[in-house]
């Protein structure tokens, strides 16, 4: 009786571990989402992790015209030092904390800068489509995407 006790116990606990384990994961899940902005002379691109756990970034891949491209800078026909931009390569992986975001694209235009300079951009921007592949500290692939068809929404043609 003793025996069957014991295995009993012992079965109970492994279980319990499984259970602590599954848990942990989805405690520590990162909940990431592409936000744009585009307010006043300010233009911005973030992947943000609204979730409690880290998210490793390991690729960000961006498509215009149906050709892929890792880098924003080889989509845009925009001088590189105007903006900021993020590249991430298989050597160069970003984490990205929970509260936390990486800037993928950002500009900050000048008070010399008109509406023409600026609807530039947006209609660069706007043909272009974001998918971020990560993963969680589990190794769960975690992936998202965006078009950004957003910075569109109130050109006229």
């Amino acid at each position: 009786m003793a025996l069957a006790i014991s295995v009993f116990a012992l079965l109970a606990t492994f279980y319990q571990l499984y259970l602590q384990r599954a848990h942990n994961e989805k405690s520590l899940k990162p909940l990431p989402q592409i936000d744009f902005f585009d307010r006043g002379k300010v233009i911005y691109i973030h992947v943000q992790n609204n979730g409690v756990g880290p998210l490793i970034i390991e690729s960000l891949s961006f498509t215009r015209n149906g050709e892929a491209y890792s880098d924003i800078e080889a989509c845009l026909d925009l001088c590189p030092r105007s903006y900021m931009h993020m590249q991430i390569t298989s050597s160069s992986k970003k984490v990205v904390l929970p509260g936390e975001f990486l800037e993928v694209f950002s500009t900050r235009f000048g008070d010399y800068a008109g509406e023409v300079e600026m609807n530039n951009v947006r209609r660069q921007l706007a043909s272009l489509h974001l998918m971020a592949t990560g993963r969680d500290i589990y190794d769960n692939e975690i992936v998202v995407e965006r078009e950004f068809d957003w910075f569109c929404r109130h050109q006229q043609e």
